[in-house]
């Protein structure tokens, strides 16, 4: 059978233990990057569609992969931490309708 994406560390030890013969490659940073945009697609649309917190994982798992590829967490931690004191977050369930000039 051939799945041809981009799959978690452990899987391919799962595969074998489970009987099966893995075929991995690693790949080069420009492909891995492409990968890695192409999985969060994926992850994101199975937590829309189940609206569960481990999907939500996964969603969060991908983007810190991407965070890692591209510099690191923590410049992801500290660019979401400075919107969060310049626009603040969302706690607040703000919805705007407009802007009356």
């Amino acid at each position: 059978m051939s799945y041809k994406k981009l799959v978690r560390d452990n899987i391919p030890d799962i595969i074998t233990n489970n009987g099966g013969t893995p075929r991995v490659r690693v790949m080069e940073d420009k492909e891995y990057m492409a990968e890695l945009v192409k999985k969060l697609g994926e992850e994101y649309k199975e937590f829309i569609e189940a609206m569960d917190f481990d999907e939500l994982a996964d969603v969060l798992e991908v983007v810190y992969a991407i965070a890692d590829a591209a510099s690191s967490r923590e410049i992801l931690e500290r660019a979401r931490k400075q919107k969060l004191k310049e626009r603040g977050g969302f706690s607040r369930r703000l919805f705007l309708e407009g802007v009356d000039d």
